[in-house]
């Protein structure tokens, strides 16, 4: 089982993908920070100051009643919308960037065959044939 286990580590694709859970964690932090300390602020300009998350619908009376808290999912969903479209520009630019690389890149002039064309390997079997039959 310990072999078994090496091999399926030693495989490229866990690699990369370890790799990638690395790189989305410290990406993640980037991300929040943007979210948070740049649009979020805007966002409250733009509201007049307004901040979703303190809205909510108490349930019953007291200081311990369970509360509907609908402005944190208000602001999840925003949080939500604003992750998801610095993502897809990222990956946008990414895309964009890998397809200005490949065109630069000129595409390799195929090799000429090495050894004896098909034919030439025909007409070869073909004297052989003739040779043995006389």
């Amino acid at each position: 089982m310990l072999k078994e286990f090496r091999t399926f580590i030693a495989r490229g694709n866990v690699m990369d993908m370890a790799v990638g859970i690395i790189i989305g964690a410290a990406f993640t932090a980037i991300v929040n920070s943007l979210v948070g300390d740049l649009i979020n602020p805007v966002i409250s300009l733009l509201t007049g100051g307004m901040d979703f998350s303190g809205l909510g619908l108490r349930l019953a009376e007291g200081d311990d009643a369970a509360v509907f808290a609908y402005g944190n999912f208000i602001m999840a969903v925003i949080n939500f919308l604003i992750i998801a479209w610095v993502v897809f520009l990222l990956v946008k630019g990414v895309n964009r960037v890998k397809e200005r690389a490949s065109r630069e890149q000129p595409e390799p002039e195929p090799e000429a065959p090495v050894g004896p064309s098909q034919e030439e390997l025909l007409a070869e079997i073909r004297d052989l044939l003739r040779a043995r039959a006389s």
